[in-house]
C-alpha cells in the first residue's frame, strides 16, 4: 500500500485559525467533515452538481467537493455553522423555517449558504433572480417553490 504525500496547512475556518496535516488530494469537504467535524456541508454527489457542499470562500459561494484543501491557504472559509453565528444570517434561517424551505432538510445548508451570498450581494433580488442564483442546487424532496419563497422572504431583512 502506498502512502499519500501530506503537508501541513493553515486554514481560516469560521474565523478560527486551524493548522492541519492533510493529504495533497484532500478536498475541502473531506477536511471540513472528517478533520474539523463540521458536517453542515453535505457529501451528496461529490461531483459539483448538487450544491449540498456549498461554503463561502472569501465570502463567495463555492463547492467544497471541488476544492483541494491546499488551495485554501490564506483564504477565509465560512461554513453554514459559521454563518449560523452571524446576526445577518438569522433572517435566512428564519425564512427557511417559516416557509418550510426543504422537507427533509438535507439540502438546506447548501441552499441557505447560496441564498445568503446572493442576498448579501443584492438584497433587493426578487424571487425569479434568486431562483437563477440557486440553479445547480438540487433538492431531492422537490421543495423548490418553498426554497425560493424562503430566499425571497429573507431578502427584505437583509436590505
Amino acid at each position: 500500500m502506498t502512502t499519500q504525500p501530506t503537508a501541513e496547512i493553515e486554514l481560516n475556518v469560521n474565523g478560527e485559525r486551524r493548522v492541519l496535516r492533510v493529504e495533497h488530494r484532500s478536498t475541502l469537504l473531506d477536511v471540513l467533515r472528517e478533520d474539523l467535524d463540521l458536517t453542515g456541508a453535505k457529501r451528496a454527489c461529490d461531483r459539483g452538481e448538487c450544491g449540498a457542499c456549498s461554503v463561502l470562500v472569501d465570502e463567495k459561494p463555492m463547492l467544497a467537493c471541488h476544492l483541494l484543501a491546499m488551495q485554501l491557504r490564506g483564504k477565509a472559509v465560512t461554513t453554514v455553522e459559521g454563518l449560523a453565528e452571524r446576526a445577518d444570517f438569522k433572517p435566512v434561517l428564519d425564512a427557511f423555517v417559516a416557509e418550510d424551505g426543504g422537507q427533509c432538510g438535507f439540502c438546506v445548508p447548501g441552499f441557505a449558504v447560496a441564498a445568503y451570498a446572493a442576498l448579501k450581494h443584492d438584497a433587493s433580488m426578487d424571487e425569479l433572480a434568486l431562483r437563477w442564483e440557486l440553479v445547480g442546487h438540487i433538492c431531492r424532496c422537490n421543495a423548490y417553490d418553498r426554497i425560493a419563497a424562503a430566499a425571497a422572504s429573507a431578502g427584505g431583512p437583509l436590505q
